[in-house]
């Protein structure tokens, strides 16, 4: 089997690796269950890519994300659920049904009317999808309903948030949110000096959300924050280690108090690189 533009013949390697007897036996014992952290994965690997510019890996990580749609669109087939036709359907469907703007008579609308008819149209959708499946209509009609409780803790604390806000569950000066940082982390200090562990997670869990309120109101998106933080933390640990390897010696080898030196000395050197720039 050859490789191929058409999106086609990804559907057709996908099916030839699910087929029995002929098959991949890592493919075929898989199910939703077990793919979907590998989708969450490609996810966040695409995302690392545009954080660092790399068009090839952008290219070839949208490719493994779109194997995943593959993937769960050739489970879904297999039970006579869907197909992944019905995917790529659903989806023009809704956008087309999203941007009456667009695609309709409603043009030249503001962004804000824009978005005020985008979540009213999801509104809709959900009273729709709530009817067909014999919800109950009040159940359905909830302001944070819709929100995946398997999204990454920060990013569904800013989308909760976000649906509070636009009824005007906010604040509406970012000083009383780093009021509210330095609260939850004074409750952080309190609980773990008091040594109870559900009450520390409690609190954890507070100033967390606080701190994403703080980078919804600041316009940063927590979750790339904490991966450049996290590239941060990687590099100047690095720099440690081939500090200590040039002596000789590693980690385990130097104690906290040299091992913080060295990273003070890694973190001085990335802040005169920066002002030389």
């Amino acid at each position: 089997m050859q490789s191929s533009r058409d999106v086609a013949r990804l559907i057709e390697i996908m099916a030839a690796l699910r087929t029995p007897a002929t098959g991949c036996p890592w493919d075929l014992a898989q199910d939703f269950s077990t793919i979907a952290p590998y989708t969450i994965e490609e996810a966040y690997e695409v995302a690392d890519a545009i954080a660092r510019a790399d068009m090839l890996d952008l290219r070839d990580e949208l490719g493994d994300l779109l194997l995943q749609v593959a993937y769960h669109a050739r489970l879904a087939e297999e039970t006579g659920a869907f197909a992944f036709g019905d995917v790529v359907e659903a989806i023009t469907a809704k956008m087309i049904r999203r941007h009456p703007h667009v695609f309709g008579d409603k043009g030249g609308m503001a962004t804000p009317a824009v978005e005020a008819q985008w979540e009213q149209i999801k509104a809709q959708e959900k009273a729709t999808r709530a009817a067909e499946r014999g919800e109950e209509p009040a159940r359905a009609a909830g302001l944070l309903d819709g929100i995946p409780a398997a999204l990454p803790g920060l990013t569904r604390a800013i989308k909760l948030q976000q649906k509070a806000a636009t009824v005007g569950f906010d604040w509406d000066d970012v000083s009383l949110v780093v009021g509210k940082v330095e609260e939850e982390g004074r409750e952080v200090a309190e609980a773990v000096a008091s040594g109870d562990r559900d009450a520390i997670e409690d609190e954890i869990g507070d100033l967390l959300c606080a701190v994403a309120n703080l980078a919804r109101h600041t316009g940063v998106d927590p979750e790339a924050a904490i991966r450049r933080s996290n590239a941060k933390f990687e590099r100047r640990f690095r720099a440690i280690e081939a500090a200590l390897a040039a002596q000789g010696r590693t980690p385990a080898d130097s104690d906290l108090w040299e091992m913080d030196g060295l990273w003070n000395e890694a973190k001085a050197r990335e802040k005169a690189a920066k002002a030389a720039e």
